[in-house]
């Protein structure tokens, strides 16, 4: 049984960080104190948007403000979230979270940046990871070179990762993120997907570099919300020999028999609100799975009639990972047990984080502060992995 003994860390997207003055704050307001709280020590799983990378690259001297604002506030970093690009807090983020897309210049640009950064951050003897968008959004529009185009910058990425190694002695992963309604969203698309991948790296000459640099972040609850089997998942995966880098530890919404179940949509409405994108997967009483793109008030008020008869909903609303209830809405707490049980079978330790950044958008009765959410977060995540290890 392996589990990292890596400090557990939380994504630091929960907090605004478009400026590294913001980062550091945040570091000295909420993660600092949440790591006095949680007794114990925590990672920062930063999230560094391209604007933060940009002044680190254009004064370098900002990169050793950042390792010292670390080390003076005891905290490590090996992790960081480069999925978001632009700004993750600002009043609508919805669907521009996946842009820019991997068949772009600017996607592989800023990737590099922030595994060079991140390689002087990393403590010693540590390895690094990087969790990424899932190539790009479905309902976006591509052209029909995008998934080449994808490949090929993939390709150039776990080249210049393994240069980075040979240069600093850093081993550093990227970790691509599937996400419901994403390029990538389901473990069937994920193995498609490395197989052509892992076809033009032999063509190529980089299938090792491929296979060292680039696997996955397997965000719990994004499996879940698509009614998959996470523990078989997980194990198919890892027959595929696609490596899971990271794991997001998450939760999502669920809702039984909405049919029936007034109040609990009534309480799914209130989750409505305009800043994130809020996928909805419903499975009818023939095991068809239905998907919205976003929740809406009239979709949980007043859903049409293959939704409201399915036998339950799951909504990509990331919730508190200690919870296995938000009033009479379920989460998928269950899974995300199935899934580190799972994980903890693999012959290697993938990053764990948790990974709830949606605190400041919940109703307002599902918000305490955020030091005293994130801290109930790592506690619960501590005595799952501590039961999970004593088996």
């Amino acid at each position: 049984m392996s589990l990292s003994s890596l400090p557990l860390s939380y994504c630091t997207n929960v907090h605004p960080g478009r400026t590294l003055d913001e980062v550091c704050l945040g570091l000295r307001e909420y993660t600092a104190p949440t790591r006095d709280r949680f007794g114990s020590p925590l990672a920062a799983g930063l999230w560094l948007a391209n604007s933060v990378i940009r002044e680190l690259k254009d004064e370098p001297d900002r990169v050793q403000r950042l390792i010292d604002e670390l080390s003076a506030l005891d905290l490590v970093c090996y992790t960081l979230n480069t999925f978001p690009y632009g700004d993750f807090h600002s009043d609508r983020v919805k669907e521009k979270v996946y842009v820019p897309d991997w068949s772009t210049n600017e996607r592989l640009n800023y990737t590099i940046d922030c595994a060079e950064v991140l390689a002087q951050l990393m403590p010693e003897g540590t390895e690094g990871s990087l969790s990424t968008v899932p190539l790009g959004f479905k309902q976006l529009p591509h052209d029909e070179s995008f998934l080449d185009q994808c490949v090929s910058n993939l390709l150039h990425v776990a080249d210049s990762l393994d240069v980075l190694h040979d240069e600093t002695g850093r081993v550093i992963r990227l970790a691509i993120e599937p996400e419901p309604l994403c390029i990538l969203e389901t473990t069937d698309e994920a193995i498609t997907f490395f197989e052509q991948l892992r076809s033009s790296a032999r063509t190529h000459g980089l299938e090792d570099v491929v296979q060292r640099h680039i696997g996955l972040c397997y965000d719990v609850c994004h499996q879940s919300v698509e009614f998959e089997d996470v523990a078989e998942s997980i194990r198919r995966l890892h027959a595929a020999d696609i490596r899971i880098n990271k794991v997001h530890i998450t939760c999502a919404l669920r809702l039984e028999d909405p049919a029936t179940n007034g109040e609990a949509r009534e309480v799914l409405s209130h989750f409505v609100e305009p800043r994130y994108l809020h996928q909805l997967f419903a499975k009818t009483k023939t095991g068809e799975i239905l998907a919205a793109v976003d929740l809406s008030k009239p979709l949980a008020l007043d859903p049409p009639d293959n939704y409201l008869n399915a036998e339950e909903w799951r909504v990509h609303f990331h919730v508190p990972v200690n919870a296995e209830s938000l009033g009479p809405l379920l989460t998928t707490r269950d899974d995300l047990k199935r899934a580190l049980t799972a994980i903890a079978d693999l012959n290697y330790a993938p990053h764990l984080e948790v990974e709830t950044y949606t605190w400041v958008v919940l109703p307002g009765e599902s918000q305490p502060p955020l030091v005293d959410g994130l801290t109930e977060e790592l506690n619960a995540t501590r005595s799952l992995l501590d039961d999970i290890c004593s088996k």
